[in-house]
């Protein structure tokens, strides 16, 4: 599948489809090098491959993804509404991609820390919150540089389907979020990329988009599998699922990006979780 800036190309599936997952707030760019050093290690078997598109996609990205259809008018808006009130609270901003979400949160009078694996995502979101917030170079899905308990709510936006240990990033979501807490996680809707990219809706499997950028072609690898699979890795570290959210894209979106409104307007695009750490001495059955 081709596409221009900001579209995904899927070279197999049983489908034809335009797609502009961008994880986190981020978009489709040209290259960029920016002061922290590139390479994350590997931590807990989390394949930096995973990550080091964003590495090699810089300041263009997060220039598109400001305005971006299905990030500034459909993943953002519904994602900042299942958080709710953040005013005081202590949130933590995971893969917090070039500082959008983060931005915003402080906004609202959040407290924030954040972190992502990829040094150029770390810097422009630490330029972004302009030291407001502290942003840590960190991989999701292994060990986080925080104490247990120390966050009121946590936000990952697209971007769980890149941990190559999913379960493991949510035990630590879990570890560091203080009873009673809540987190967010939005993704790809599982049926839109099996529609994408065919073979059985249950396999768990690690594909690969090829994103079409000025520099030129840009392979972004993420893990596909079925709602079942991601359920059972939060439900596994102790998460109650509170809301499942198919979101519908905001009405900003009709004026401004009219094909893309009617699209999501009658198939997801992305799915939200809104889950609870159950506070201490609450009876889980």
């Amino acid at each position: 599948m081709t596409g221009e800036l900001g579209k995904v190309t899927a070279p197999t599936g049983r489908a034809s489809r335009h797609n502009r997952h961008l994880r986190g707030g981020r978009a489709i760019c040209t290259a960029t090098r920016v002061g922290l050093a590139l390479s994350v290690a590997k931590v807990s078997g989390v394949d930096e491959e995973l990550w080091s598109a964003y590495n090699a996609m810089g300041t263009a990205y997060q220039q598109h993804a400001a305005h971006s259809p299905y990030n500034a008018h459909y993943d953002r808006p519904a994602v900042l509404a299942a958080l709710g009130p953040v005013t005081g609270l202590r949130v933590l901003d995971a893969a917090c991609g070039p500082g959008f979400y983060a931005q915003q949160l402080l906004a609202q009078g959040a407290k924030v820390t954040a972190f992502d694996a990829s040094a150029v995502m770390v810097s422009l979101a630490r330029q972004q919150t302009a030291g407001r917030a502290q942003i840590d170079l960190a991989v999701l899905g292994g060990p986080l540089p925080y104490p247990d308990a120390v966050f009121d709510l946590i936000v990952c936006a697209l971007a769980i389907h890149y941990a190559s240990d999913r379960a493991a990033a949510f035990a630590e979501f879990f570890r560091v979020l203080h009873p009673g807490g809540a987190l967010v996680v939005s993704t790809q809707h599982p049926t839109a990329d099996w529609l994408r990219k065919g073979g059985s809706y249950f396999e768990v499997k690690l594909e690969t988009d090829i994103w079409r950028v000025p520099s030129g072609d840009q392979p972004v690898r993420f893990w596909r599998e079925p709602l079942s699979a991601l359920c059972a890795a939060a439900t596994g570290a102790g998460f109650l699922i509170e809301k499942v959210i198919e979101p519908l894209p905001a009405d900003s979106m009709r004026e401004l990006f009219p094909e893309d409104h009617d699209k999501l307007s009658t198939e997801p695009g992305f799915l939200i979780l809104r889950m609870a750490r159950p506070d201490v001495g609450t009876s889980v059955t």
